[in-house]
């Protein structure tokens, strides 16, 4: 019987490829298109043809047919060019490379979502070897009438984990442009009603592509799959093309794979000592918590993760960041081209985007190392829901007691992060995330200092699509940044001291594409701003440490901005944005007032108002505009422009060059004016090597206002009338950067280098708040000279080495540079502000990753990862003091980590 069947079943492939011969072709071309070929037999055929335009967009067709039957034509066409064609039962003929397909495996049916769906009916694995690239996707409604434009929209998601897939590239073979998916993995691309091939590319993914025929406007979804490259193709960054294609400048995109393979300290794959190797982006020292951009405080850069605000990104005095590499998707940071809908930060925007739970199967990863381990558990929850579950923490405490330095030999110190990140599918229009961090620090000297800070953050967000051009995301969360300083050292003067700022957001967001040449963004923000900045008590019955609580500050901050990202052609795109803000001051407050036209002192002091709760003590507003324009030369060339101007409400109370646990941060008020920036930048962009290679040159000059300073001897903690103590600047910052990068080989990696500028002055002229005598003197991390390369060769699959050489001029110092007599004794004449440098910076890191075996069916994959920081030894300054030793100034300089440090670190997954 079964013989029969087969019998049965070979005489109908048989009689399907006979009628393909029995149907006359007449044809008489010379150097046509292959789409020009297949519409002609189309036409004179039943057939239907499905074919790679990608495989087939170079080949020149010439043949003359009369009456031929059509197997011949296809054969005297497609074997010379390596292709195969293979006919099913339901008059569709497949043209493929290499080696034609089995169409008697399975069939294809129409869905009633307008959805190619692939039945089997023998073996799934064997029907899978027809192509979805091959597959024609009818989408909408063939009843309706033609518009001339549709719009195609979706989400791309891994196939592997049934996770969102952003910042992947959606684009229509043949025209110019294209769009990304956004966080949450949508796309909406405008689309010609005829039969086009739509291209989806991410690095790190293997390109995929659809055909479609639109009808009317559709949805398609899109699976993506990891891509394992031959080692003479592989891909560290961004999508190919993306810098020449994107109309915003400044903007740098890092995934987890490039991330992951940066050599860092002790092994620990860490955001922030990655980004350091970009162009614009400093540090003022070792191991340094924050970093400046583009001439901006540490203060000034808005740092998410997965939406939430880090007040203090920093773990372990500056060492490790506070993302756990195992959460992260990718990074983007903003220099400039900022989007509209980011507010409240003048110098950069550093989006750490989280990654969601694997809605297919458990897996999880972690890494032990020298100092710290991790782990991470991801999953489903039933068939739309997915968590993700990461950990981290330290055991330092054997490192610091083989420091041979007294002081920290019988000191401590540990950390933790986690977070928790719930993606619930409600249906294809709604989408729910809930996001929750928490991390925390703490650390004791052998003084007996005790030091604790941390951060918490919750956020829920809702997405719901109103239709397929407009969706728009609901959010509301809270954020938390708090420390704590124990000084138990003496038990007559033992205290304790707390400080938090925290804040409560909601906003509202939308998406709007239409079917023209306009992509709108456009949305509602409230932020709520709790700051208690400082409550000292004793410590201990024998204490006599005074108590003291500072008023609790609050402000409400409001905004409302639209953008549109406008192609006026295939060569030239706008992006014109406007974002006006709004600030309130808020009482309970007591508010100080002092003479006016004099500097504000105690001797100036003229009283105090109260102002009851909810009151409005200052109000400022003002809008900001966000303009960026592209041109392209051509797909390999092109230069862009862009201005912006940004207003920021928070001040960084801070005596150091680097973050430290007990910074503060103040709210402006009616003494204490908003900070003010505007940057213009000009970028020229080329790709060479078939966008192997991409190089890029950029130029800003940007203007700071309203920047704090301090008098000589300020003091910043628990300072009742810290108006009196601080002074305002003007700052301006220039510089040029440039980057080169070779995003594919076995050898890849980036070069860049930036000389930048940034130059401060004091806008008063009152009596003890001019420094330097009214001129502009250097930023304390003004650093003009930078030059970074990060390397990575891959020998094998299962091996490879990567390292990073970084150089930087030396930053500003005030030195003593004489000694007087005053009064009968002697006093230290120093220079002017920051007129001197400490000596320039070079550090040189290397890992080595090794890989165990690929085998897919393994319980756990693991690496390791060997190297060592600073493997010249070098030991760079990070600060420079002086002391008086028997009537004499001697200079000192200290530095974090003077020798070479090796590190090993042991991952895994599952």
């Amino acid at each position: 019987m079964k013989k029969l069947f087969a019998l049965l079943f070979l005489c109908m492939v048989v009689s399907l490829k006979s009628r393909a011969q029995s149907e006359p072709v007449t044809l008489d071309l010379s150097a046509a298109k292959f789409d020009t070929f297949i519409s002609a037999l189309e036409k004179q055929t039943s057939y239907t043809f499905y074919y790679d335009p990608l495989s087939t967009d170079s080949l020149s067709i010439s043949i003359r047919a009369n009456k031929l039957p059509l197997k011949d034509v296809l054969e005297a066409v497609l074997s010379p060019a390596g292709l195969y064609f293979a006919a099913d039962q339901e008059k569709r003929i497949f043209i493929t490379a290499n080696h034609a397909i089995i169409t008697h495996f399975a069939y294809l049916k129409q869905a009633e979502n307008s959805q190619v769906v692939l039945e089997d009916y023998t073996s799934r694995e064997k029907a899978m070897e027809i192509s979805i690239e091959n597959q024609l996707f009818e989408i909408g409604d063939k009843n309706r009438p033609s518009t001339g434009k549709t719009t195609l929209s979706g989400y791309t998601r891994y196939s592997e984990t049934g996770g969102i897939l952003s910042s992947v590239t959606v684009s229509v073979l043949g025209q110019p442009g294209g769009v990304q998916t956004d966080a949450f993995g949508y796309y909406t691309l405008t689309i010609p009603d005829k039969r086009s091939t739509v291209i989806y590319k991410r690095a790190g993914l293997q390109e995929t592509s659809r055909q479609v025929l639109m009808h009317t406007s559709g949805k398609l979804d899109v699976q993506m799959s990891e891509q394992v490259f031959a080692l003479n193709e592989v891909v560290i960054t961004g999508e190919m093309g993306s810098n020449i294609n994107r109309t915003r400048m400044g903007l740098e995109k890092l995934s987890i794979k490039t991330i992951k393979q940066t050599p860092t300290i002790l092994g620990e794959a860490d955001v922030i000592n990655v980004i350091l190797t970009l162009p614009g982006v400093q540090t003022v020292g070792e191991a340094s918590s924050g970093f400046n951009v583009r001439g901006g405080a540490t203060d000034q850069n808005l740092v998410l993760f997965g939406d939430a605000t880090i007040f203090n990104s920093s773990h372990f005095f500056g060492m490790f960041s506070s993302f756990n590499a195992d959460a992260v998707s990718q990074l983007e940071l903003y220099k400039s081209s900022i989007p509209a809908k980011y507010g409240g930060r003048i110098a950069s925007v550093l989006d750490v985007s989280t990654k969601q739970g694997n809605k297919k199967k458990l897996s999880g990863a972690g890494g032990i190392g020298l100092l710290t381990g991790r782990v991470s558990i991801e999953g489903p929850i039933g068939k739309k829901t997915a968590f993700l579950i990461g950990a981290r923490s330290t055991y330092s405490d054997w490192l610091l007691k083989r420091i041979p330095n007294e002081t920290y030999k019988n000191s401590s110190a540990s950390f933790y992060d986690g977070q928790v990140i719930i993606d619930h599918e409600i249906n294809e229009k709604h989408h729910l995330f809930l996001t929750a961090y928490a991390s925390h620090d703490n650390f004791e000297l052998s003084n007996g200092v005790q030091y604790g800070y941390g951060n918490k953050n919750l956020n829920f967000k809702w997405k719901f699509s109103l239709n397929r051009n407009l969706y728009g995301t609901f959010s509301v969360g809270t954020d938390l940044y708090d420390f704590n300083v124990g000084d138990h050292k003496t038990a007559l003067q033992a205290y304790d001291l707390k400080y938090s700022i925290g804040q409560e957001f909601a906003r509202l967001d939308f998406t709007q594409q239409t079917a023209g040449k306009h992509r709108f963004t456009y949305g509602l923000q409230a932020l709520k701003y709790r700051v208690r900045p400082g409550t000292l008590s004793p410590s201990g019955e024998e204490s006599l440490a005074i108590p003291k609580t500072l008023e609790q500050e609050q402000a409400l901050e409001t905004a409302a901005y639209l953008a549109d990202v406008f192609t006026i052609t295939d060569k030239l795109t706008l992006d014109l944005g406007a974002r006006f803000s709004m600030y309130h001051y808020l009482g309970p407050r007591t508010v100080n007032y002092y003479i006016d036209g004099l500097a504000r002192n105690e001797n100036t002091f003229t009283g105090t108002d109260f102002f009851g709760k909810g009151k409005k003590i200052k109000t400022y507003n003002s809008p900001e505009i966000r303009v960026a324009a592209k041109y392209s030369f051509n797909d390999n060339r092109s230069i862009k422009l862009s201005y912006n101007s940004l207003r920021q409400y928070l001040h960084m109370l801070s005596n150091t060059t680097a973050i430290t646990p007990t910074d503060s941060w103040k709210l402006s008020d009616s003494h204490i004016k908003p900070q003010f920036g505007d940057q213009v930048s000009l970028g020229y962009y080329q790709n060479l090597k078939k966008g192997k290679i991409e190089t890029s040159f950029e130029v800003y000059y940007k203007r700071i206002s309203d920047y704090l300073d301090y008098k000589s001897g300020a003091k910043l903690v628990m300072n009742e009338t810290i108006e009196t103590d601080v002074i305002n600047t003007r700052a301006k910052a220039y510089g040029a950067e440039f980057q080169i990068k070779k995003i594919a080989g076995k050898l890849n990696g980036w070069t860049s280098y930036t000389w930048s500028r940034i130059l401060q002055r004091t806008t008063s002229r009152l009596p003890g708040e001019i420094i330097n005598g009214g001129a502009y003197y250097p930023g304390n991390y003004d650093k003009p000279h930078n030059f970074t390369t990060v390397a990575n060769y891959r020998f094998s699959h299962r091996f490879s080495v990567s390292s990073v050489a970084t150089y930087s001029t030396g930053r500003p110092i005030t030195l003593p540079v004489g000694v007087y007599d005053y009064a009968g004794s002697q006093r230290v004449f120093y220079s002017n502000r920051n007129e001197y440098r400490i000596p320039d910076y070079f550090r040189m890191d290397i890992s080595m990753n090794i890989e165990g075996n690929h085998k897919i069916k393994k319980l756990a994959h693991s690496s390791w990862t060997i190297g060592v920081y600073n493997l010249t030894g070098r030991k760079n300054p990070f600060s420079v003091y002086f002391l008086t030793e028997d009537g004499k100034i001697n200079g000192y300089k200290t530095s974090v980590l003077g020798t070479q440090l090796p590190f090993i670190t042991y991952n895994f997954r599952f």
